[in-house]
């Protein structure tokens, strides 16, 4: 059984209702009839779904989504702020210490603002203001088997929806399915050869617990980072992520031989152990609102779609099902948004149906996805088995001058601007060697580093009472 539709706009269809595959149906609305199908039921409020177990842990958008939302969705961080979330300022509302065991100082002066909330809200906002668009159709508990069409044009997708078999045409198939995507053997099954695939697994482990916050921290109380030291193996590191309705989400995670678990009575000391108390002082005393959750699904891994020899008319592949990264580096919502962004920008000069746009839209997610990746390998490769190909001379040379830009970024505000810009994803790696980073770096001067943890008096008094 085939379902055609006959109209003169073109159509599309987009598999998965993840944050990208919303991003994505919002764009492709603008110039088409899309059809969403999403193998799960959507949960009506702001509740976890079994395609998203990632959720129950913290969860960043930094500055770089926070624009590229605003860009696709004008007014849709605003309605999430108004339903709880924050925009916080990057570094004024956060105690951070670097890989390098470094604290940073809390510098005002940037606009960096990330927003911060549980990911059961972002995602159920998102939906809320994209389904309600009348081009945009959603199929639920519907699982796309194949896709349909041959080597030079990918012309829909088959489907099953309970035993019943169909196929869906369409002039654009977008997958945005997500780590679990089956494009590179739905890919071999047109004759297209198997794409090129990179992983490195650090081996990182995670344990999410949330805590009722202490009542005089709601609505102030900075972000909390100890993040892990590469150098020396396991690495250990956490984060308290202050959430909606009075809640911290604390995220703990350990690579190989320094896991996390999800023993409740160890969740704590665990926390005490890492390469600065804070976290699990600050939590000793919280009351904790339900059991540990767990995931090990962490490694980075890229689909080099974008080198491939030939490429389909008619379907592109978006956000994690090309690279999903460790998520301590949070930066998959924003590359997903990202995505978005590269995708439309395409659009409005080029036609669905032009020969030539699917390719050119790859090349653009590519783009998108590239520096976020840089920056997650650049530190994941060196730990012990992550990958079997060793980094290369770039990743080396960039992860060595990122630690020499955190250093000096960690003591000079003009040289933290530009770190965070490319941190947040706002800019590419080549604006660490501006002149805002290389004479604060070679010249100084530099503030001594601090000996602990930037948080004021009564921050910790707020949060130990």
């Amino acid at each position: 059984m085939s379902d055609i539709d006959n109209r003169d706009r073109p159509t599309a269809i987009v598999i998965g209702a993840s944050v990208t595959g919303l991003l994505a149906a919002s764009v492709l609305a603008e110039f088409a009839d899309v059809t969403i199908i999403e193998r799960d039921t959507l949960p009506e409020g702001p509740e976890g779904r079994k395609g998203v177990p990632q959720a129950r842990h913290a969860h960043l958008l930094w500055s770089g989504g926070v624009n590229a939302f605003e860009e696709l969705l004008p007014g849709l961080i605003n309605d999430i702020v108004a339903k709880g979330a924050r925009l916080v300022h990057i570094m004024g509302d956060m105690v951070s210490r670097s890989p390098s065991k470094v604290w940073f100082r809390r510098f005002e002066h940037t606009h960096h603002r990330n927003l911060v909330c549980s990911r059961n809200l972002l995602d159920h906002t998102l939906r809320q203001r994209v389904l309600s668009n009348a081009r945009i159709t959603l199929r639920e508990n519907t699982s796309v088997e194949a896709l349909d069409g041959d080597a030079t044009r990918v012309t829909g997708v088959r489907i099953w929806i309970g035993t019943d078999e169909r196929t869906l045409s369409a002039d654009m198939v977008v997958d945005a399915s997500g780590r679990g995507s089956r494009a590179p053997a739905w890919l071999e099954s047109l004759g297209l050869p198997r794409v090129t695939e990179r992983e490195v697994n650090a081996g990182v482990a995670y344990a999410t617990r949330v805590y009722q916050a202490p009542a005089a921290t709601v609505g102030t109380f900075p972000l909390i980072n100890v993040q892990a030291t590469p150098a020396q193996a396991p690495g250990q590191g956490g984060i308290i992520l202050p959430i909606e309705d009075g809640r911290w989400i604390v995220t703990l995670s350990g690579t190989r031989g320094g896991e996390p678990t999800n023993d409740p009575s160890a969740f704590v000391d665990y926390a005490l152990g890492l390469g600065d108390p804070i976290i699990g002082e600050l939590i000793k005393g919280a009351e904790p609102l339900g059991d540990v959750a767990t995931t090990r699904s962490t490694a980075n891994q890229r689909r080099y779609y974008e080198k491939m020899s030939r490429w389909p008319a008619g379907f592109v592949v978006l956000g994690d099902a090309i690279a999903g990264y460790n998520p301590v580096y949070g930066h998959g919502l924003t590359v997903a948004a990202q995505c978005a962004v590269a995708l439309r920008d395409i659009l409005r000069s080029t036609s669905i149906t032009a020969p030539g746009a699917a390719r050119r839209m790859q090349r653009a997610a590519a783009r998108s996805v590239g520096g976020a990746w840089d920056l997650a390998v650049g530190q994941d490769a060196v730990y012990p088995g992550a990958s079997d190909t060793p980094p290369t001379a770039v990743e080396k040379l960039l992860s060595q001058f990122v630690d020499r830009a955190v250093d000096t970024g960690a003591r000079n505000p003009r040289a933290l601007g530009a770190l965070l810009d490319v941190m947040s994803l706002e800019k590419p790696a080549t604006r660490l060697f501006s002149l805002d980073m290389l004479l604060p770096m070679l010249f100084g001067p530099k503030r001594p580093h601090l000996a602990g943890p930037p948080l004021s008096d009564a921050e910790r008094k707020s949060a130990l009472s």
